[in-house]
């Protein structure tokens, strides 16, 4: 392909985050669970890599922060708790965490969530059919679960599970970043744990061939913070990020007074990246390794020549995650990272 650009994805196609992201994902669970709820039994694999993996196959999960609290959701509907619809509000974390854990202490008498999870796969296909990400879930559940999950307003408000996340994260830099003191993780940060995936020799000959971008679901702060570690900057013309997103949710809203999501599977990230290189009519490549990227790609189409590539390398159940890829409109699928030369050449 004799293409002018080529876009990444981060998580998953640069970044390795099955050790960062998605532990944060499991230890946030779990964190939720035995200190908002008193699961004292609760443990770190309460959902696994699999469970995380379905999750985001039912698209509408590119901000973990969302996948989190759906997975919470479900974690709910199956254990010893009983539906409780609306929350209270509260004007702070510290507020809500004695709540909830007098609110739960009535229902714990066998402290369990039942390990048997055979209607899982259907239950994924059902947040799926009713539009996928959390909303998804919150339909296929009838937002009976809602009441137990604070996952909305600021980080030092109501928002628990984006704080613990957040301090599993960034451990030592949470305090740096937000100005606020850790409540729920005082150990180092789990981005620590991340490493790149494709190796730079690699990324050098893409250089020499085409420009390159980034378009990704991560905070500015956290993208940069991987990227300057491992020195990859300066292979890239453009980074966009989730604050360009909601720049410009905030603009449309201003402006149109329309509330708008920016972040994909909406192609705003990719076609900013583009836009910002100043080519004429670029051929474009998108690497992504999720559906929603898939999706982002497709909805760019409308605007630039642009192939959806899927990108699988260091994964498991590939044939079922490839099969996700296709049917969400990835013209090609590879699984080594040294298959993007063969792609440019």
């Amino acid at each position: 392909m004799d293409l002018d650009i080529l876009i990444f994805d981060m998580d998953g196609v640069l970044i390795d985050v099955s050790k960062s992201y998605r532990r944060t994902i499991q230890r946030t669970v779990q964190i939720y669970f035995k200190t908002c709820l008193g699961f004292q039994n609760a443990k770190e694999n309460l959902v696994t890599e699999e469970d995380i993996s379905l999750f985001k196959t039912a698209g509408g999960f590119n901000n973990d922060w969302d996948l989190t609290s759906g997975l919470l959701l479900y974690m709910l509907s199956i254990s010893d708790i009983p539906p409780f619809t609306k929350r209270k509000i509260y004007s702070s974390v510290q507020e809500i965490v004695p709540y909830l854990r007098e609110k739960s202490s009535g229902f714990l008498k066998k402290n369990t969530i039942r390990s048997n999870r055979k209607h899982f796969t259907p239950f994924i296909k059902e947040v799926k059919a009713s539009g996928g990400g959390l909303n998804g879930v919150r339909r296929a559940l009838n937002a009976s679960w809602d009441g137990w999950v604070y996952r909305s307003g600021d980080i030092d408000q109501e928002n628990v599970v984006k704080r613990i996340f957040q301090e599993v994260y960034l451990g030592k830099k949470f305090n740096a970043y937000y100005h606020l003191h850790p409540l729920f993780y005082r150990g180092q940060g789990y981005y620590l744990r991340e490493k790149p995936i494709i190796p730079k020799k690699i990324l050098t000959s893409l250089r020499k061939k085409l420009r390159m971008g980034i378009a990704s679901g991560r905070p500015r702060f956290e993208a940069e913070l991987a990227l300057k570690r491992f020195h990859l900057l300066p292979y890239f013309d453009s980074v966009v990020t989730l604050d360009e997103c909601l720049e410009e949710e905030k603009r449309i809203l201003l402006v149109k007074g329309r509330k708008m999501k920016f972040s994909k599977p909406h192609p705003y990230s990719i076609l900013r990246t583009i836009q910002e290189m100043g080519l004429s009519n670029p051929y474009c490549g998108y690497i992504g390794d999720v559906v929603d990227d898939m999706l982002a790609a497709q909805a760019a189409k409308k605007d630039f020549q642009i192939v959806a590539i899927g990108f699988l390398a260091g994964r498991s159940k590939r044939k079922t995650l490839k099969e996700s890829l296709l049917r969400a409109g990835a013209d090609i699928v590879i699984e080594n990272p040294r298959d993007l030369l063969h792609i440019v050449d």
